[in-house]
């Protein structure tokens, strides 16, 4: 991300602030409006340049009515109370009739001053292209440092990036995530998809050392697909949906797939544009809450036969199995409580993970992970649909680059053991992976159900302890006497120097 961006957004987000907006939630939501419609602008203007130079029509998004309302003549304006009059009564209204996802939203910029600031600063970031705006956006959503009330937080970068690279993603996939929040995770998938078609021409790397990828080499079929049926989103919070739907777009999805859909209510498959969506996806990567609240009676009939539960972190994961095609393979954020809990739908998740299907791997993830939302021990369930299990990979996690405080500082190089994890998990197959006392090691099946389907990491790693050896009391005792008469003998001296 261009260092001198992030400046302007701390800027804005105190504007906000001290405008007598605080929620955050709420300050990305206006924040979002605002540049949806300078991009509805941008993409009016770029369309009809091309019009002009080619004659071909296009269908305007702005009538001969509207043509106050575009970006470039509200920005021009002198009054700021006509700007926020504008916005109020004529611009966000017809922003609600554009988009599914923004039908229900609502207008709360109440300051005509903190509209025509926001509107200005808006104005200077670069959303028109390259990938500054999907880094803005990133930036803006790392401000979330609430939890919600169905059990959502924000899953750190680095993990959900860690998990796409773990499925490797790739073009010809069909990736889903059923409590898809912001996005993250589908943003991940068309980040590595990305990354694995691109030249080394194609690459870049910003200001601050991140690497930006082209997709140069993709071919026009597999084009089509990555910005047309790679990625679906679903989700229940309409606020999540406004933006998942926006941090697609500004990473260069345009018409995003994400739908408004409570995944594990029986009328999942059958609400407006969901297709085909179980048996349809051959990936799944998804952090699905752990805790909320949910509609018991309305919950899927084939979820409950599978796991007869309350529990939404065990109700997801038979989900995902449904949603998968037989191959099919997802990467799940769980809560340790899933890898060992003693009840009966927890062991019956767990053995039908084991043994309908193929349990690939469990990353275990240090407590810390989800500071500041929370301090839940998590892993990180890698399975495939059907098949069979043999051998269950494990990785110790025990740092991730950063401190496992709030404040979730980021360390030195040499802190961290994903890029480790990754590469013992990709070369799983071929190395010895039969000493436990390692981070990484593998647990024949067998073993698991005679250990009652426990997939615990500290079930199965053997620590090493290392017996301290002390001096002998009296050892220590004369030591101690030593350092006493050398401190009475300092202090001798002192008193002679002061007399």
């Amino acid at each position: 991300m261009n260092p001198g961006l992030r400046p302007k957004i701390d800027r804005l987000w105190t504007d906000f602030w001290t405008g007598g907006i605080t929620n955050p939630l709420t300050v990305i939501e206006q924040i979002t409006y605002l540049i949806f419609l300078k991009l509805m602008d941008v993409a009016e203007s770029r369309d009809e340049a091309r019009e002009r130079r080619t004659g071909q029509s296009f269908r305007r998004r702005f009538s001969e009515d509207q043509q106050g309302i575009r970006w470039h003549r509200l920005k021009e304006l002198g009054s700021s109370d006509e700007m926020l009059r504008r916005i109020r009564d004529e611009a966000f209204p017809h922003l609600k009739v554009l988009g599914g996802y923004m039908a229900d939203a609502q207008f709360m910029i109440p300051k005509a001053s903190l509209l025509k600031t926001a509107v200005e600063t808006i104005d200077t970031l670069p959303l028109t292209g390259g990938d500054d705006k999907g880094d803005i956006y990133e930036y803006l959503l790392s401000k979330l440092t609430t939890a919600g009330i169905n059990g959502q937080f924000r899953t750190p970068r680095h993990i959900i990036r860690f998990m796409a690279e773990a499925l490797d993603i790739r073009a010809t996939d069909r990736v889903a995530d059923p409590a898809c929040g912001t996005g993250g995770f589908l943003v991940a998938a068309y980040e590595q998809v990305l990354r694995s078609h691109t030249s080394e021409a194609g690459r870049h790397t910003d200001g601050e050392g991140a690497e930006h990828f082209a997709g140069d080499v993709l071919t026009n079929e597999e084009r089509v697909h990555v910005y047309g049926d790679l990625l679906h989103g679903f989700d229940f919070d309409v606020t999540m949906l406004r933006i998942a739907a926006m941090n697609l777009m500004l990473h260069g999805i345009e018409q995003p797939n994400i739908h408004y859909q409570d995944a594990l209510s029986a009328n999942f498959e059958k609400g407006p544009n969901v297709r085909d969506a179980a048996n349809a996806f051959t990936a799944v990567l998804a952090n699905p809450p752990f805790k909320g609240s949910l509609d018991f009676p309305d919950v899927a009939p084939d979820l409950l036969r599978t796991v007869k539960t309350k529990k939404t972190e065990l109700l997801f994961v038979a989900l995902i199995l449904r949603m998968l095609k037989a191959g099919g393979r997802s990467a799940t954020i769980v809560p340790d409580g899933v890898l060992f809990g003693s009840s009966a739908a927890h062991r019956a998740l767990r053995q039908h993970l084991v043994d309908k299907h193929q349990l690939d791997g469990v990353i275990s993830l240090p407590a810390g992970v989800f500071k500041p939302y929370a301090g839940v021990s998590t892993a990180i369930l890698l399975f495939t649909k059907a098949g069979e299990t043999r051998d269950i990979f494990f990785f110790d996690v025990e740092k991730d680059g950063f401190s496992l405080d709030d404040k979730r500082t980021r360390l030195a190089p040499g802190n961290d053991d994903l890029p480790a994890a990754l590469g013992a998990w990709h070369a799983r197959r071929e190395a010895d992976l039969s000493d436990r006392t390692a981070q990484a090691f593998a647990v024949p099946a067998e073993e698991v159900r005679a250990a009652g389907y426990d997939l615990s990491v500290g079930r199965w790693r053997q620590r090493v302890h290392v017996e301290a050896e002390y001096d002998p009391p009296a050892v220590i005792l004369k030591r101690m006497q030593e350092a006493e008469r050398a401190i009475l003998r300092e202090l001798d001296e002192l008193e002679g120097m002061m007399g």
